[in-house]
């Protein structure tokens, strides 16, 4: 028998016992949906973030206080007071005086405001954020119409303000942002500026924010507690360390740490987002991995045992051809050839779900998700299923070869 009529021989066995290989083949499906889909969204979600972080470059670090509060090994973590303004304005003060950098301090004033323009209102989930001039170019923020904040607005704390893109589209949906009075927070702002879209990295929040100047913020810090960061960008990344090392020492003699004692702030670089998404989406990856390796082996012995019961039901057949002349070698490539085609159209089955799941999982996540086809995985998921069919053919492949004919001519 040629590859053709092995071909032919092999799709007229399946038609035969449609109903376990299509089940069989379902179980390759979910194998190689699982490898390809998981994989997809990761990649996916690799792609976006990646753009999200894109302008955040290599040469940029945060000075920050976390307020959260937590228990290791019995014991409640150390609360560090907040960065207060007047530390914040000292340490920019020092650092630009040593260092040929650019400083920006901000302050998060809340994260719940609900904002109202004429009759519209926006959910209670806006975050409002006072910055100061330098704080739009250190953190990759882009104006889409409009202007920045000026010394001038923190001069006087001027009633300004910045939208984020999805503000402007439920506010505004119909007319220009610009000029017009918006109110949050008990006071009435001026829209100077709209943000362009910055994407759903973190859950579409940064669509969902507004900028007014820091000397405007402070005025809702009554209690003189607002914590502030601090963002800095130097003029190149090849002096990073040594600037984030200075940075430490300035800021530890603003906040009167002593000597011995750990810092009482914390300092991220800007890639360091990047290394912490990679490193979960590299264990995501794994997990993909894991999941379906297991799946695919569950598959790999169910095709194995319907090939056994085809080669015991087939015996006669068997006996019939090698009577004719037919050698072992065409007798394994004939079983093999059934086992790969089952694992194929399984295997393309789940190639195409796991296309379309994994990019519905990342669009889901990411608004501006762009459809991704990871041909890459597709050939590595096809891989797998056929040797998946040869490694679960190979053995009854081999016990078809070695069938005496004439006691296959017996076989009833």
């Amino acid at each position: 028998m040629n590859l053709k009529e092995n071909l032919a021989e092999g799709f007229r066995a399946i038609k035969a016992n449609s109903l376990r290989a299509v089940l069989t083949a379902t179980i390759i499906a979910f194998g190689i949906l699982a490898l390809v889909g998981i994989l997809t969204a990761v990649d996916g979600i690799q792609n976006n973030v990646n753009q999200s972080l894109s302008g955040l470059g290599a040469n940029t670090f945060d000075i920050l206080v976390e307020q959260r509060q937590g228990r290791r090994g019995g014991l409640r973590d150390k609360v560090l007071p907040p960065i207060i303004y007047r530390e914040a304005s000292k340490f920019k003060e020092l650092f630009m005086a040593e260092e040929d950098a650019v400083v920006s301090v901000y302050t998060g004033v809340t994260g719940s405001a609900e904002v109202k323009y004429g009759s519209i209102k926006t959910n209670p989930n806006t975050r409002v954020i006072g910055v100061d001039e330098q704080f739009l170019g250190i953190k990759a923020y882009n104006l889409q119409n409009g202007r920045n904040i000026n010394e001038t607005d923190m001069e006087l704390a001027s009633k300004v303000a910045i939208i984020g893109f999805e503000l402007a589209k439920t506010l505004f949906p119909k007319e220009s942002p610009l000029e017009k009075m918006i109110s949050f927070k008990g006071n009435k702002y001026s829209v100077v500026g709209v943000l362009d879209q910055k994407g759903s990295l973190s859950g579409g929040g940064d669509d969902r924010v507004i900028l007014i100047p820091l000397s405007a913020g402070r005025q809702y810090d009554l209690s003189g507690l607002f914590s502030y960061e601090i963002t800095t960008s130097v003029e190149s990344v090849d002096n990073i360390e040594e600037a984030i090392g200075e940075a430490t020492a300035v800021m530890r003699r603003v906040r009167r740490d002593e000597i011995g004692a750990d810092d009482s702030f914390k300092i991220e670089r800007a890639d360091s987002l990047v290394k912490q998404t990679e490193s979960i989406t590299g264990a995501m990856q794994m997990g993909g991995l894991v999941i379906s390796i297991i799946t695919l082996l569950g598959a790999a012995i169910a095709l194995m045992n319907i090939m056994m019961v085809s080669v015991t039901e087939r015996t006669r057949e068997i006996g019939v051809r090698k009577a004719l002349g037919a050698t072992p070698l065409k007798i394994r490539l004939q079983f093999l050839i059934e086992a790969i085609i089952i694992c194929l159209f399984g295997g393309l089955v789940g190639v195409l779900l796991g296309i379309i799941g994994g990019n519905l999982v990342s669009s889901l996540m990411f608004e501006d998700s762009v459809f991704l086809v990871p041909w890459g995985w597709i050939m590595i998921g096809l891989v797998v299923c056929i040797g998946v069919g040869l490694l679960s053919g190979f053995y009854p492949a081999y016990k078809a070869s070695k069938l005496d004919p004439i006691e296959s001519l017996r076989y009833e």
